[in-house]
């Protein structure tokens, strides 16, 4: 192959921007603050062994991203989601079952249980005559509330599900955790 090639010519310019004019540009992109620049292929030194062709590529090392791409971020969180397992550490969590009653206090940067309560231990399953009722959910919410004490837990958070409506058994269970005098921030 014959390296007999006419040298090639490439510009690097804004299209906005018309060579050898004094107009301002009409916008102020990142191309457009560059002036024309011609670079040619003969005047880079390429040693005649290499056996590539002489093909160059100019691209961008770093280009700036707009504003609404880099607010199209899929994974970041939101101010709240980031700050909100410091600012309420602890959080209850409920679970009722067809049988049972589940309750428990993490913390959320740890994920350590604080105090769990639940209708399906051995001392409260052959107390109580029903593991599902109202009084259940007293009795829950009592247990939680002297747990949570114990381990010097006084605030926790408890965040609702999508379409969960706090009333019934759950509002009995966070009135009574209340009225125990753990504080919900």
């Amino acid at each position: 192959m014959a390296s007999s090639l006419a040298p090639l010519s490439f510009s690097l310019s804004s299209e906005l921007l018309p060579s050898g004019s004094s107009h301002k540009p009409n916008s102020l992109s990142w191309s457009s603050s560059f002036p024309q620049l011609k670079i040619s292929a003969s005047s880079i030194p390429c040693p005649s062994n290499l056996s590539f062709h002489k093909k160059f590529v100019i691209e961008a090392a770093w280009t700036r991203r707009s504003r609404s791409e880099a607010a199209k971020k899929p994974n970041r969180k939101s101010w709240k989601q980031r700050t909100d397992m410091y600012l309420r550490p602890f959080l209850l969590n409920v679970f009722f079952s067809k049988r049972f009653i589940h309750a428990k206090v993490m913390h959320r940067g740890t994920s350590k249980v604080i105090s769990v309560a639940t209708t399906n231990s051995r001392d409260l399953r052959n107390t109580l005559p029903s593991l599902t009722d109202n009084d259940a959910a007293r009795v829950i919410g009592k247990l939680i509330a002297e747990r949570s004490k114990e381990a010097d837990v006084y605030a926790i958070a408890y965040e609702p599900g999508k379409n969960e409506r706090i009333e019934g058994r759950l509002g009995i269970i966070l009135d009574t955790i209340q009225q125990n005098g753990i504080i919900f921030v």
